[in-house]
């Protein structure tokens, strides 16, 4: 018997494609794993185009906010989280995290096709910016 909360899931899904999997960022630099966790959806860090800094270390996080985070790897980083399926192939109320910066963003997520929309925001959505992903091909 389905447990309350993965009925929950599959209802909340129902009228969405899937964006489970993996998807590069716009500029191919990285590729970031969707799944999913527990009733929602994150993603993770799984590959970088430079892996390492100039002296040969692997990247690490180190403009988060929080210093005890500066040596946590960027590969295997969590940078979506909490994003819940509206029936429309949209994603909306997450957050993601640029390592670039150390800032976390409000975040929605649209699917078209084979392209994923990613507009992260400060406030309301319309001061933000978009970028466009494009799903891993195996």
């Amino acid at each position: 018997m389905l447990s309350l909360s993965m009925l929950v899931t599959l209802f909340s899904f129902a009228g969405n494609a899937s964006i489970i999997g993996q998807w590069y960022t716009t500029d191919k630099g990285a590729i970031v794993e969707i799944y999913q966790c527990g009733d929602k959806i994150c993603g993770k860090i799984i590959w970088l185009k430079e892996p390492n800094k100039e002296n040969g270390t692997p990247k690490t996080d180190e403009n988060n906010p929080d210093n005890k985070k500066h040596n946590d790897p960027i590969i295997g980083l969590n940078m979506l989280k909490g994003f819940v399926a509206n029936g429309n192939n949209k994603w909306e109320d997450g957050e993601i995290y640029d390592p670039k910066n150390g800032k976390t963003y409000a975040c929605n997520m649209e699917l078209d096709g084979e392209v994923l929309e990613v507009r992260g925001y400060v406030g309301i959505s319309l001061f933000g910016r978009t970028e466009k992903w494009t799903r891993v091909n195996k």
